[in-house]
């Protein structure tokens, strides 16, 4: 017979049973569940833009940023007193190093290969010439900088897709990967702690935003400074009042922000306007690129991944249901096999459908003017509406396509770039074997004696 003890005692440990199942499935759903990484590919090119334009221009003018000849500071609370006693005695070849190591490594990062190494590297730079020098780059955005560039050190989630590394691996489904959304929601922690950070510190500091008129003296000091010559700074500094409340506007606004973009129900709301608050900080203040190349990005990791990969599965259906263009490549190539594997990669919204051309039993069904020998020297692509265009031009014409081209589309069609282009192609086809000897061509006839490949006929590769 249980007593009243045995009773309350029950009814604890299944409260407390009850609490930590809570906990365990809240912290699963926020941090561990599984979700498509898509957001995190465009993360991570905002994430090297910014360090590309925070970094950069200071190597310009390096004898007077980073070699022996500049003056410097360092911030012992940010390093330790050991290593900044190390790196201030760094030769200039040392430096000139870093600096090679920095762009290689950054290049890298940009384009996603070798996406986490890239990054830890790059990172691992950024630290040296923080403390080799911080009176320039020595700043809280800087700061905030190092710590999204740590958390994307910890993962290589963020090369799943829109890099270099999905690419080689010829996952046309990276995309959508499922992966934990840890990093995803760590971001999405840094973001909203940033705005509620500088929100008290608005109204703990001195020159309270509550107390003070702090947004009404930057409008008449100093005259050239933190805050731009835009329209309206002229009324403004006539109007006390209108200055306070527009600060107090604004300290509700960096409060409410991650409230508005956590919530389901507003988060669109909360997303407009992130972006539309930064537009104005950009017109009205001399910001840090962090504020406009890092943050709006950041915040579109609120979004929801799944709708987004429906979005891109939707365009693929529509595509195959509108008519996909044909490329006819040679099947027996190996090179060839793993290249049009690639491209699918490159191919999101489906524009092409890849045809071994030796399965077809007329190619006059795609286009009058093919023949075995046209696709046997040139891959071949037939679009929708009958255009056909073969190797550096079929290539030309379906990076029109893919948006992980686009950056490079203005070089494709630089004057002459379609005559040594297609010479180009043309003498790697006939070569393929030498450039690719490893597991593609390791079973196909590239190289053998008496086949079309081996006696010097050119690839559509």
């Amino acid at each position: 017979m249980m007593t009243v003890s045995d009773t309350k005692h029950h009814n604890d440990r299944g409260l407390v049973r009850l609490v930590s199942d809570t906990v365990s499935a809240v912290w699963r759903r926020a941090f561990l569940e599984e979700r498509p990484s898509t957001l995190l590919g465009v993360f991570r090119l905002a994430a090297a833009v910014t360090v590309g334009c925070h970094m950069i221009p200071w190597f310009v003018p390096i004898e007077d940023t980073y070699l022996a000849t500049a003056f410097k500071e360092y911030n012992p609370s940010f390093f330790p007193i050991w290593t900044l006693a190390l790196v201030s005695h760094s030769p200039n070849w040392l430096v000139f190093g870093f600096v090679g190591l920095f762009f290689l490594s950054w290049g890298s990062f940009l384009i996603g290969f070798r996406a986490q190494l890239s990054c830890i590297v790059m990172t691992l730079c950024c630290y040296y010439f923080y403390a080799l020098n911080s009176l320039h780059i020595g700043t809280l955005s800087f700061d905030i900088l190092l710590v999204t560039l740590f958390l994307l050190c910890v993962t290589n989630y963020h090369g799943d897709w829109l890099s270099l590394d999905s690419v080689l691996r010829g996952d046309s489904t990276a995309y959508k990967k499922p992966r934990p959304f840890f990093l995803q929601r760590l971001l999405q922690l840094q973001l909203a702690t940033t705005f509620w950070q500088t929100a008290l510190g608005k109204i703990t500091a001195s020159g309270n935003w509550l107390t003070d008129y702090p947004y009404y003296y930057l409008m008449h000091y100093p005259p050239e400074g933190v805050v731009r010559h835009f329209p309206f700074r002229a009324w403004l500094a006539q109007h006390q009042t209108s200055c306070y409340w527009l600060q107090v506007s604004l300290l509700v606004f960096e409060f409410s922000l991650p409230l508005l973009l956590f919530v389901r129900r507003t988060r669109l709301i909360g997303l407009v306007l992130g972006f539309g608050f930064h537009v104005i900080l950009l017109v009205t203040l001399h910001v840090p690129t962090i504020f406009f190349f890092l943050f709006p990005p950041q915040m579109l990791l609120f979004l929801d991944p799944e709708p987004v990969v429906g979005w891109i599965e939707a365009k693929r259906s529509a595509r195959a249901a509108q008519g996909q263009a044909i490329l006819l490549y040679d099947g027996h190539c190996g090179f060839c096999q793993e290249s049009v594997r690639r491209w699918t990669v490159l191919d999101l919204f489906g524009f092409v459908r890849p045809v071994d051309f030796h399965s077809a039993p007329d190619l006059a069904q795609y286009h009058r003017d093919l023949t075995p020998e046209h696709c046997q020297r040139r891959m071949q692509l037939v679009e929708p509406d009958g255009r056909l265009s073969d190797g550096y031009f079929a290539f030309r014409r379906m990076s029109r396509k893919s948006p992980m081209l686009w950056p490079v589309l203005p070089l494709l069609y630089l004057p002459g770039a379609g005559w040594i282009g297609q010479r180009a192609y043309d003498w790697i086809a006939k070569r393929r074997f030498l450039f690719h000897p490893g597991r593609a061509c390791g079973t196909n006839q590239c190289g053998l004696p008496g086949t079309a490949a081996g006696s010097g006929a050119s690839s559509n590769s």
